[in-house]
């Protein structure tokens, strides 16, 4: 089956896309054209059929950003990098004849313009950068006005921008401009990162999920309160759980030793990864019965694997007198207690992402989010690429940024189901 790509861009974007797709013969392209990139808002409402958002521009991508956040889109850029910068500055050299000082330029990342600078050796104060990919939200005319200040005060000869809007505006007003090229390379990895995800994401809708649910110390509660009652809350307890299979599309079975059972697949993998702090099942529960409960969920790949896996799960319960939820997923570990909160410092750990691990303003509010919502608990890079929607490889650099700056460490490794070498577990280092 072919993955389907819903690709965003101008028509003469899309045309130079679809020139290069015609090799990879697994994809289907959806094309969602737009004149105005603030459309991309309302167009992604429409590409729900597609495996994937892939966006031509950075601009509609940061336009449509907290929308794609929000529904949590699987969703590639093409990448803005060095290589973007220096096929631009051949272009910029080689085909329009100008010298790489003097300039003004606006990019997404500024730390790419740097490398690049550096490795041609060139004089930055010659060159002055605009970095908007901390604006927020993004202001053109701020971009323009950065442009023509530079201009009218005789700082620099022409503009290189990477938005076409930022270049339709500074040519209205008769300012030197050239719009930066993207590379092949670059699409061809767009399209790569955008198969893999798609890749990924169906590995992991293809999960099974098991859990068993029971009323804690049942044969106590018999003996203290009589069979009439205790099934009462039996009764009561079956009634949530019905409600949560409607909720997460779970198939509910009573067993015959006074617990439930819950089968499921993506919806209730969903439900499980965000409400990691919060469990309201549990909750919700505990407050019908108000005796404490438990619940252990499981995951595989197979039904046996993910039943296994629950069992696990919810003997891990046992450990505590109060009301508890565990996970054992497919590689074994097991993750809990859900709905208690591991607090920690967000504001010591962002300064460490920016300054110890040097990641930028997004990728560390992204990472703290990831913890929260994984509420501290051990992952490895394989948890960080499904979270991010990126690849193993881009995923792995990460976790290097982190381990080089101390802010996170190994505490242990995974035990795999199947064969392959154990992938280490970190957490934060605080």
């Amino acid at each position: 089956m072919k993955i389907k790509i819903a690709v965003f861009g101008r028509d003469e974007l899309l045309t130079r896309f679809d020139d290069y797709i015609h090799k990879h013969d697994d994809v289907e392209v959806i094309p969602f054209n737009y004149k105005d990139a603030k459309q991309a808002v309302e167009l992604i409402e429409k590409s729900f059929m597609c495996d994937v958002n892939l966006f031509l521009e950075s601009l509609p991508y940061l336009y449509a950003k907290n929308k794609i956040k929000k529904k949590r889109l699987p969703v590639v850029q093409v990448p803005f990098d060095e290589y973007m910068i220096l096929t631009s500055f051949y272009h910029v050299k080689n085909t329009y004849n100008q010298q790489l000082n003097r300039l003004s330029i606006d990019v997404l990342d500024n730390r790419y313009v740097k490398e690049v600078l550096t490795d041609l050796e060139l004089r930055d104060s010659d060159i002055y950068t605009y970095n908007y990919g901390v604006d927020e939200p993004v202001d053109l005319d701020l971009i323009v006005n950065f442009h023509k200040k530079l201009y009218e005060e005789g700082k620099v000869d022409y503009i290189l921008t990477s938005l076409y809007e930022v270049d339709i505006k500074l040519k209205a007003l008769g300012i030197p401009s050239y719009c930066m090229v993207t590379p092949k390379i670059n699409i061809d990895k767009a399209i790569e990162r955008a198969k893999s995800i798609t890749t990924l994401n169906k590995s992991k809708s293809a999960q099974i999920i098991s859990g068993y649910v029971r009323i804690k110390n049942w044969d106590l509660l018999v003996k203290e309160n009589g069979l009439e009652a205790t099934e009462e809350l039996q009764q009561k307890l079956n009634q949530i759980l019905i409600k949560f299979g409607e909720k997460t599309f779970a198939s509910i079975l009573p067993s015959s030793d006074n617990q439930y059972v819950i089968f499921g697949t993506r919806g209730v993998l969903d439900h499980i990864t965000n409400h990691f702090r919060d469990f309201p099942l549990l909750q919700e529960i505990e407050a019908a019965v108000s005796t404490p409960v438990e619940i252990g969920f499981g995951l595989g790949l197979t039904a046996k694997q993910a039943e296994d896996h629950a069992r696990l799960a919810i003997e891990a319960c046992s450990t505590t007198t109060n009301s508890s939820c565990y996970i054992v997923n497919d590689r074994q570990e097991t993750i809990g207690p859900l709905g208690v909160k591991k607090h920690f410092d967000t504001s010591r750990l962002y300064q460490a992402l920016i300054h110890k691990a040097r990641l930028n303003n997004e990728l560390s509010y992204n990472f703290i989010d990831f913890v929260k919502l994984r509420n501290n608990e051990p992952f490895s890079s394989h948890d960080i690429a499904n979270y991010y929607q990126v690849t193993k490889r881009s995923a792995e650099r990460t976790v290097n940024k982190l381990l080089s700056g101390e802010v996170i460490k190994v505490v242990g490794e995974e035990k795999p189901y199947v064969k392959g070498r154990p992938r280490k577990l970190f957490q934060i280092n605080m």
